[in-house]
């Protein structure tokens, strides 16, 4: 089955692409929960005109997040947690957690756009990518350390 993405999903694609999805997830998930259309002749026609109008406004985008990018640079975050003696911290650290240092720190990363390489669930140094726009992905280094 063939669909228009109307928004990002993981996984599968970014918004305004053509995928082949299993005809089960696309009736039954992708086009009940409004994250894709049918892939008609008309329904091409419609996102052809609106991805040509967005053009422009999408290069903005994809500028402002590589002077994003640019601007947190090579950046180390330390986080602070509990842990114990053998080093395994008390839960893990979260996306969330990441996206709050981030925001301390001046620089605005939704929380949904930080990916873990690994789970963080002991003290040490671990690299987080951040998915700043389709084209523009960027790694920093989260230390964690015991309170």
């Amino acid at each position: 089955m063939e669909l228009i993405l109307k928004e990002d999903v993981k996984g599968l694609g970014y918004k305004n692409d053509t995928v082949v999805v299993k005809p089960g997830y696309g009736r039954n998930y992708l086009i009940p929960q409004g994250m894709a259309v049918v892939a008609s002749a008309s329904n091409k026609k419609i996102m052809a005109e609106n991805a040509r109008q967005a053009a422009h406004k999408a290069e903005k985008i994809r500028m402002d997040a590589e002077a994003l990018a640019s601007s947190i640079g090579e950046m180390t975050i330390t986080l602070t947690t509990r842990a114990g003696e053998s080093g395994k911290i008390f839960g893990k650290i979260t996306a969330l957690q990441v996206a709050d240092a981030l925001r301390a720190r001046g620089f605005e990363v939704d929380r949904k756009r930080v990916d873990f390489v690994e789970e963080i669930k002991n003290l040490g140094t671990y690299s987080v990518n951040l998915n700043l726009h389709r084209e523009v992905k960027h790694t920093i280094t989260v230390a964690v350390v015991e309170e």
